[in-house]
């Protein structure tokens, strides 16, 4: 190791957790895009599902009473309100929802300084979601309104709001505890990635191609933006 190398400041937690799960992220949005979810609307309502479990999956933490003395304002930055509202926008009956919320049973993070990481994940997911929500409009003729609420941007904008985030996180008292936020956000990539293969498999088709290599790794290449 170099001296240069010996005396690195070692990165911003938020900026270690971005390098430990990058392989993670970047596997993740491939396989979403490759299934095309914004193909029609049918493939968007699953896709819906898979945003409805993770945000299942999480909402919890963000009304944790110890997490939100740590984190400000983390109980503002909950979405699963909006996902449920575009859900029900597209009519997903009962028993898919019932499906959905059984898959989150065996995940939900039990741990606070897991479910940091969880948090870190799914905050993150809002700034790609600007290119989502562009496509969603223009193929699909959704909005902030109908079907695509949890793709909007937070009012103070999404760079921003996420810079706030990262700040907090940055200053949050850890040691060995980083390790468990660092798995919390592994495990919260892999639970999306099963959770898109399952529903959005479904009637797969090859991908559209004009729009596949467009949209691919947009979450990823957004927090490369903003990070």
């Amino acid at each position: 190791m170099s001296l240069v190398e010996t005396n690195a400041a070692p990165p911003h937690f938020s900026e270690w957790l971005k390098q430990g799960t990058s392989s993670t992220h970047e596997s993740l949005d491939r396989r979403i895009m490759s299934l095309e979810p914004f193909s029609d609307r049918e493939r968007y309502a699953l896709f819906l599902r898979t945003q409805l479990r993770l945000h299942q999956a999480v909402s919890g933490w963000y009304q944790h009473t110890e997490l939100q003395q740590r984190l400000p304002l983390l109980k503002d930055r909950d979405r699963l309100s909006a996902v449920q509202l575009d859900c029900a926008d597209f009519g997903l009956s009962d028993e898919a929802l019932e499906q959905d919320q059984m898959a989150v049973l065996t995940v939900i993070p039990t741990d606070p300084d897991q479910a940091i990481g969880w948090l870190y994940t799914v905050e993150g997911s809002n700034l790609g979601a600007a290119f989502l929500l562009k496509y969603a409009k223009t193929h699909l003729q959704l909005s902030e309104a109908f079907g695509a609420r949890h793709l909007a941007a937070h009012k103070d904008g999404r760079g921003l709001h996420w810079r706030q985030f990262k700040a907090a996180l940055d200053a949050l008292a850890l040691d060995e505890q980083q390790q468990a936020a660092l798995q919390g956000a592994q495990d919260a990539f892999a639970f999306a990635r099963t959770s898109s293969s399952r529903p959005l498999c479904k009637g797969h088709k090859t991908p559209l191609p004009s729009l596949v290599p467009t949209l691919r790794n947009c979450w990823f290449l957004a927090l490369r933006k903003v990070a």
